[in-house]
This record gives C-alpha cells, sequence and structure tokens, in this order.
C-alpha cells in the first residue's frame, strides 16, 4: 500500500512540475513570437493558456487541465504540437515527455559532430586507449593508443559492430563470449527503439542480421541492455592477449553517443601496453598485415 502511495506522490509531483515548466516556457514567448497582436490590457506575460492551445490546433480546456497537473492521458500528437507551440529544444522536449508520463520520450534529431576539444581529451588520455562510439557503434573518433590497440576496428567502414561479428575470430579485436554478443545486440536493440524514425538505423539492423546469423540470433531474443563497465579480453597480433577494464561514460553533446576507456588490469597488461606503444606503427601492423596474407589473402584482394 505504501508502494502505492509513493507512485501518486511522484506522479503528482511530476505533474505539479509539468505545470510549472508550460508556465515558464509559455512566459517566455510574446505574441509577436507566433505572428499574434498584443492585444489591450495584457497582463500575462508572453502567451495565454487560450492562445498556446489554438497555435497548438487542441481545445482550451485540455491544455488548461494540462497545466494544472491534472491526471489526464495526453498523446503524443499533443505533446508534439505543444512542444511545436512553444519552441522547445530537444532538452526542454524530453523533460516534458518526461513530466507528462509518455513512456517513449521521442529522440532528438542526431547530431555527431564532436565538440572541437574532444579530440584533446582523447589525446591527453595517452597511454590509455579511448574512443568515442556512436549509439550505432560508429567509431567517431580515437586516439593513438586505441589505434595500436585495436586496428582490427580501423578498417573499412569503422563501425565496431560490424567489425566484431563480421571479422573471423582467429583476428577479431575482441576475445568475445557468447554474453558479450548478447550485451552488444541488447545495447543496439534499446539504441534503436530511439530511432525509429531514421532510416539508417533500420537499414544497418537488416544489414547486420543478413550478414551474421548470430546477429540475427541475438536481435530475435529481443534483450535489452546498455553498455556496462566491463573485463575485456583483447587479441592484438603484435603483442598477444591484453586484459583490460572498459569504462564507458555517456557524451551528452552527442546524441547517444559515449566514450570508452580501456585500462589494464594489472601491472603485468600494464608492461603490455607499454610494449605495444613502444613499438613503430609498421611494427604494430606488420604481423596483421602478415595474418591476412597468410589466411585471408582472398578477403584482402577484395
Amino acid at each position: 500500500m505504501t508502494e502505492v502511495l509513493d507512485v501518486r506522490a511522484v506522479r503528482k509531483a511530476r505533474r505539479a512540475e509539468l505545470g510549472t515548466f508550460l508556465k515558464s516556457r509559455r512566459a517566455k514567448i510574446s505574441p509577436d513570437d507566433v505572428g499574434l497582436p498584443p492585444g489591450p490590457r495584457r497582463r500575462t506575460p508572453g502567451l495565454r493558456r487560450e492562445e498556446v492551445a489554438q497555435l497548438s490546433g487542441i481545445g482550451v480546456t485540455w491544455y488548461t487541465w494540462l497545466e494544472q497537473g491534472r491526471q489526464i492521458n495526453v498523446s503524443v500528437q499533443v505533446l508534439d504540437a505543444v512542444a511545436r507551440t512553444l519552441a522547445l529544444d530537444d532538452a526542454e522536449r524530453g523533460h516534458l515527455y518526461r513530466l507528462a508520463d509518455v513512456p517513449t520520450v521521442p529522440s532528438p534529431h542526431t547530431n555527431t559532430a564532436l565538440p572541437a576539444e574532444m579530440q584533446t581529451i582523447l589525446d591527453h588520455l595517452t597511454p590509455l586507449p579511448a574512443a568515442v562510439l556512436s549509439a550505432k557503434y560508429d567509431l567517431l573518433a580515437f586516439n593513438e593508443s586505441y589505434a595500436a590497440l585495436c586496428p582490427g576496428f580501423l578498417l573499412g567502414e569503422r563501425n565496431v559492430a560490424r567489425r566484431v561479428f563480421l571479422t573471423p575470430q582467429c583476428c577479431n579485436t575482441y576475445k568475445h563470449s557468447w554474453d558479450d554478443l548478447r550485451r552488444m545486440v541488447a545495447y543496439l536493440r534499446g539504441a534503436y527503439a530511439k530511432n525509429l524514425d531514421d532510416p539508417t538505423w533500420q537499414e544497418f539492423i537488416e544489414e547486420m542480421c543478413t550478414a551474421s546469423t548470430d546477429f540475427a540470433a541475438l536481435w530475435a531474443r529481443n534483450d535489452v541492455a546498455v553498455p556496462a563497465n566491463r573485463i575485456k579480453q583483447i587479441r592484438n597480433l603484435a603483442i598477444g592477449e591484453l586484459e583490460m577494464f572498459i569504462t564507458s561514460m555517456s557524451l551528452p553533446a552527442v546524441s547517444g553517443a559515449w566514450v570508452q576507456i580501456y585500462t589494464p588490469t594489472n601491472e603485468t597488461q600494464w608492461s603490455q601496453l607499454r610494449k605495444l606503444l613502444a613499438m613503430t606503427p609498421e611494427q604494430q601492423h606488420a604481423p596483421w598485415e602478415e595474418h591476412r596474407r597468410q589466411y585471408h589473402s582472398a578477403a584482402a584482394a577484395g
């Protein structure tokens, strides 16, 4: 019973916050901003409730109840209309949906432009390998340590998921367990649900399911997860296997992106990493090139 009361209290508080938020956004927009005459005796800063309702194409009573925090069911279409009228940005729009108890917050327009300082940050993390990945596991940026540790991810189209599922185990950068693969696909499933309006996501998932039976099987499970901090076995043909902690941190400046930082798990692994980084680029890449010539010559030729 206490739990039920707590849920009701949270919803009541959220609705009250919704009303306060809508009033504050309404007050920021002048009639002139939306092509309305100011009119005489205007005591309300910004737009009146009825003006927001009119511009949003919804009933005045319905909008009033929404702003009063009443327990009403609000559709995505109504919230979209209100968001447009109040000129909400992506962060404000997501906040509106959460306060209105809409289960799925529509994803903002994808932004893949990294902040100018991001590469500098990655470079200063050296000797720790570090990279920025998109929600689709596209490799957006990386430092020299990452390039030395994971050269296989830099081949062709720089997408970690493609390289993990479509590269033969003998030269796959990640020494994966089935649980590792399941977690990766489960994360993609959650990210995909936030990007249903993006046709590139549909193409990506269809391509992966066609190219990899393992991916298709895991996708069919409908599991959902988030990237977790965990130990990963990294296969590097120039130095052998390294055991690394992978620490993941979200990057709010880019929709859905996160930073991955690799840290050796003990002094032995640190020694191996230092040995790898002390090599010239030619020494780092030669074993990989030799392996491809010896075992994957047909693919290399293609």
